[in-house]
């Protein structure tokens, strides 16, 4: 447990910086979380890439819909480290404004991370809407 935990420790806080940060339009601290090595891989709620120099451009595209970020909340359903791999899934809850409106909704997401010169970035996120039952 003690390899899930330090891996907790380390990446939610700045998972949540950077997405923060995407919502208020500044695509920078999550390119930073991201691997720019292959293999990367984004399934999003609204766009699917593959390799560094998509998902460059499109992160620059959400963070461009975004202008302020009121709320953003995490419930971790599920992590696992193991050596330089480690995955983290949860529920994303985002209140936001996006095109001058305000917004609130709900992402389901798995993220993969791989260790790469002693840091967790991320390599694959699959995300989708959620809709508690």
């Amino acid at each position: 447990m003690a390899e899930v935990d330090d891996f907790l420790h380390d990446v939610l806080p700045r998972l949540r910086a950077a997405e923060i940060a995407l919502h208020q339009g500044d695509p920078g601290p999550r390119s930073a979380l991201w691997s720019h090595q292959a293999p990367v891989t984004l399934f999003g709620a609204e766009v699917n890439r593959s390799g560094w120099a998509e998902l460059e451009p499109t992160f620059a595209w959400l963070a461009g819909r975004f202008t302020e970020c009121t709320a953003l909340e995490y419930e971790v359903l599920a992590a696992g480290a193991s050596g330089d791999m480690a995955y983290l899934v949860a529920i994303e809850r985002i209140s936001a404004v996006a095109h001058g409106k305000p917004v609130s909704y709900a992402l389901r997401a798995t993220t993969v991370f791989r260790r790469e010169e002693g840091k967790w970035k991320a390599v694959h996120r699959h995300g989708d809407p959620y809709k508690p039952a």
